[in-house]
């Protein structure tokens, strides 16, 4: 996936959940920030981060903040990039040969990230967006998700039952080498990943090469689901 006319800054300060100020060409901009998440080890005054144009030129905030560079390694940002990445990696054959490839997959009240059809058998992927990354280890999630949780148990109820199952984690950066859950944050859901994976689940970790105005996935990062002790 690529991005059209990306901008250099320096990140000053985070209004909200959806702004920051920027220093662009000198001067203080308001930008959109496309990560409601804390993102606080990433969002720090005088990181250098990069902008893409706003693809609504009537809107506010004429620039979306997309990317950040955290000691030397540099990090895409944008929650709504792991889906379209994950996307052209599985239409270009990432899982294997696919059919009837679609976003957004409704069953029962939820929506999953993608449907298809492998060998004539239905296929869940659900993509989970990676930012943290700690001593070259990237963890999920960031803050708790009631969500992601959610997905992750009914995935395993339908592998269960004999449905093929993906909990694909998009680390977007290089670098790493480990993923793991983020025991402190959310145990539950590292357990429930570990459950997954005893059920059929396939859990899978790829980084992305990311320049400033692109990110696509390109290799397999180890997964270590072993909880601390005591956890």
């Amino acid at each position: 996936m690529r991005y059209d006319r990306i901008r250099t800054a320096v990140f000053l300060s985070r209004e909200n959940r959806f702004s920051a100020t920027v220093l662009l060409d000198g001067a203080p901009v308001r930008v959109h920030v496309k990560n409601t998440g804390r993102c606080a080890e990433l969002l720090v005054q005088g990181a250098t981060v990069y902008l893409a144009a706003a693809e609504n030129p009537a809107r506010k905030t004429a620039w979306d903040l997309i990317a950040v560079v955290k000691g030397g390694l540099l990090i895409n940002m944008d929650s709504a990039a792991p889906n379209k990445a994950a996307g052209e990696w599985l239409a270009a054959g990432g899982l294997g040969q696919l059919e009837e490839l679609r976003a957004e997959y409704t069953l029962g009240d939820s929506r999953f990230d993608f449907y298809a059809r492998r060998s004539g058998a239905p296929l869940l992927v659900e993509v989970k967006g990676c930012t943290l990354e700690t001593d070259g280890i990237a963890a999920f999630p960031d803050a708790p998700t009631l969500r992601g949780l959610k997905h992750v148990r009914e995935l395993a109820a339908l592998a269960a039952k004999g449905w093929q199952c993906c909990v694909l984690v998009v680390i977007q950066m290089k670098g790493v080498r480990l993923f793991r859950p983020n025991w402190a944050t959310q145990p539950a859901f590292g357990h429930a990943l570990a459950e997954a994976q005893a059920a059929g689940v396939r859990l899978l970790a790829m980084d992305c090469r990311v320049t400033p105005d692109s990110m696509e996935l390109d290799a397999p990062v180890p997964i270590d689901l072993t909880p601390p002790e005591g956890v």
